[in-house]
């Protein structure tokens, strides 16, 4: 059993567990947590600032070409596309990473992160974690960060403590109460896997539905059989055997041939017709 620290998650696209979870950034590649944190922050407010900066100095050489050659400011901005492109690329962008920076600015301030905030919301009840603007900046940008606990030089090996999951379950039984659990937990690191049933159990299970079936079938034939013996004289004249819709009764799958139960079934009907027809009743004579 393993001990999952306060505010650790694991990520299912990184496939590790992150002490202080903020979230999954596709854009950096990685989880951003306790030892990243700040450095994302930073790298989303230079952003930031690099879109204001970009912005301001483009109108800026727009503005010294109206200077320098006393014109209006369409004819500056037709000799400078560069500057359009620059500026209508940074004003649109300045608001994603603007917004973000400022919306990260929010979660430093009250010690939360992005999981907690869209998960726990703390606006409705208490932040156990919150010590105060001051302090939750410090904690942020002047604390020592702390040594990863993965060891990313080393050789993978071989856990041989993880269960087989591949064994038949006990008992015979094809299904069991652990069907569709997961074999190892997702917040030790592992993906789950799916228990597998052994080929003795399957070869059993098809046995048993194939004995079933047989049984089935041959107490359906048994019943059909009574009851053409018992059909009454007048019902079974004029069908000629047996009707045409019940040809395929006591036929194997797969095959459309008929079966000699079934031949002789068919024998005995014709000769108690015959018979019948023979034979009149007394109150005919």
């Amino acid at each position: 059993m393993l001990y999952r620290p306060p505010r650790c998650s694991h990520c299912s696209i990184c496939n590790n567990c992150v002490e202080r979870f903020d979230h999954h950034c596709p854009w950096v590649g990685q989880c951003i947590g306790l030892r990243n944190y700040r450095f994302f922050f930073m790298f989303v407010f230079s952003t930031t600032l690099l879109c204001v900066y970009v912005f301001s100095f483009c109108w800026v050489y727009i503005k010294k070409i109206m200077v320098a050659d006393d014109v209006t400011v369409w004819k500056a901005m037709s000799k400078t596309p560069a500057s359009i492109v620059l500026i209508l690329y940074t004003f649109f962008s300045v608001w994603f990473v603007g917004g973000l920076t400022v919306f990260h600015l929010y979660l430093i301030s009250t010690n939360q992160t992005t999981y907690e905030n869209f998960r726990y919301r703390y606006d409705r009840r208490a932040n156990p974690y919150n010590k105060g603007v001051i302090q939750n900046f410090k904690e942020i940008f002047f604390t020592s960060v702390p040594p990863s606990k993965n060891n990313f030089r080393a050789k993978l090996q071989n856990d041989s403590t993880l269960q087989d999951t591949s064994a038949p379950p006990s008992g015979g039984n094809f299904l069991s109460p652990n069907m569709g659990k997961g074999g190892i937990d997702l917040e030790i690191g592992n993906k789950p896997s799916w228990p597998t049933v052994g080929a003795e159990a399957l070869a059993d299970f098809e046995t048993h539905e194939s004995n079933a079936g047989l049984e089935n079938k041959d107490g359906y034939e048994d019943s059909f059989a009574h009851s053409s013996r018992t059909l009454p004289v007048e019902s079974a004249e004029g069908r000629g055997g047996i009707h045409p819709r019940r040809s395929s009764w006591g036929r194997k799958s797969g095959s459309w041939e008929i079966t000699p139960d079934i031949l002789a079934l068919a024998a005995g009907v014709n000769e108690a017709n015959r018979v019948s027809g023979d034979i009149t009743p007394p109150g005919n004579r």
